[in-house]
């Protein structure tokens, strides 16, 4: 655990080849380039349940709409078993 308490991975220093990998959008400013969020939901086994790409600052996920997600799903799961 790091002293901002995160205990799961966040990618830092992602590279053209990463950003390719997960399809987020690259983008310029007077800042430089740099890469656009992206944001995955992974279940069990590393599946992906849920991704948001941004492509400015406005659409990123929210942690509600993260919880809506994972409480659909599992419904959803539950209603087909």
């Amino acid at each position: 655990m790091n002293s901002n308490n995160i205990t799961y991975t966040v990618a830092y220093g992602a590279t053209e080849e990463h950003r390719s990998a997960i399809g987020a959008w690259q983008a310029s400013d007077h800042h430089g380039e740099y890469i656009q969020p992206a944001e995955f939901l992974l279940g069990r086994g590393g599946v992906v349940l849920g991704s948001m790409y941004a492509s400015g600052p406005v659409g990123r996920m929210r942690v509600e709409e993260a919880i809506n997600l994972i409480n659909n799903r599992e419904k959803r799961r539950l209603n087909q078993a």
